[in-house]
């Protein structure tokens, strides 16, 4: 039986962690104790009844706007997460848990998995559970490389999921993009880059972000992106992207020459994935979004609470 301290700080430690988006680490030094000791906590707070964690929320309300944007946009699988209250950082951390479980509970047939990059796939790996998958087999679907960001390159992303589904993987050792065509007809015929890239044509399914490369952009914040790229970007009717490759609002690749030079496999290859699942999260991609749906090139959509009741009215 608990007593009232052990209790206190369990419950202590729990709010700081699901509620105010605090990492073990940081509850950790505030506390003045290791962080297995709050990984402890959390866990036997579970245990004990005191936390509860639902991945989905079942409320009617996401499940109505589940079911009515699987049918208007004519996709296997919806999942809106309720993220009302929660500091932004949090609610990416919701959409990951969630994600991670889908993608979790869906790998009985799947021998190879495709990941590309960015924050969001990053909470994804984060929340992974540790399982042991040995029979599958992780490939970055775009290039990443460089000292900046590292541990958002699909790479770094690959390698730690795969750590934790005790899984293999492929590196794809390229930059996102290169200066020139010429560089990067050059790269991608190389033997291994060639390699890589032809696994990921073949993976059975694949966990993308989406990018709105007006709007808080991560492509720029890592310095993909300059202003006058932004300019050309508008000009050429780019609405969003997917593994670094721009699309129209109406989902079509774009005709421009960042679209070139990206290391990765390009807008139709990823469509013909069997499966590809996209998570994103903020009412400022809604157009990114919207576009990528009509294109046809995600089959499942987890997304927030607030984008979904907005796609649905749209």
């Amino acid at each position: 039986m608990l007593n009232w301290e052990e209790r206190r700080l369990m419950v202590k430690v729990a709010k700081l962690y699901y509620f105010e988006g605090w990492t073990q680490a940081q509850i950790a030094k505030k506390n003045g104790v290791s962080r297995p000791v709050i990984s402890k906590l959390l866990n036997a707070a579970k245990k004990e009844g005191i936390v509860e964690i639902y991945i989905k929320d079942e409320t009617l309300q996401t499940v109505e706007l589940e079911q009515k944007l699987e049918k208007k946009y004519n996709l296997k699988e919806v999942i809106v997460v309720s993220t009302a209250g929660y500091a932004p950082e949090m609610a990416k951390r919701q959409l990951g848990k969630s994600a991670a479980s889908y993608i979790a509970n869906n790998l009985n047939q799947v021998k190879s998995l495709g990941i590309s990059w960015g924050t969001t796939l990053l909470s994804v790996v984060e929340e992974y559970p540790y399982e042991r998958r040995s029979d599958i087999h992780i490939v970055p679907i775009v290039g990443g490389m460089g000292s900046n960001y590292v541990h958002l390159h699909s790479n770094q992303l690959a390698f730690h999921l795969a750590q934790k589904m005790n899984a293999s993987c492929s590196y794809l050792y390229a930059p996102a993009m290169v200066e020139n065509d010429d560089l990067k007809e050059r790269l991608v015929n190389t033997k291994d880059i060639a390699h890589v890239l032809e696994e990921g044509r073949n993976v059975e399914m694949a966990v993308v972000g989406l990018g709105n490369p007006f709007k808080s952009s991560t492509m720029e914040k890592i310095g993909y992106l300059e202003e006058e790229d932004l300019l050309s970007l508008r000009k050429a009717g780019a609405v969003g992207d997917i593994s670094s490759r721009f699309f129209d609002a109406v989902g079509n690749q774009i005709d421009h020459p960042l679209n070139n030079q990206v290391i990765g496999l390009n807008l139709e290859e990823i469509k013909n994935i069997p499966e590809v699942i996209g998570i994103v999260e903020g009412s400022y991609k809604l157009e990114s979004i919207e576009a990528a749906l009509i294109g046809g090139y995600l089959n499942v959509l987890i997304t927030d609470d607030r984008t979904a009741q907005a796609l649905v009215n749209d």
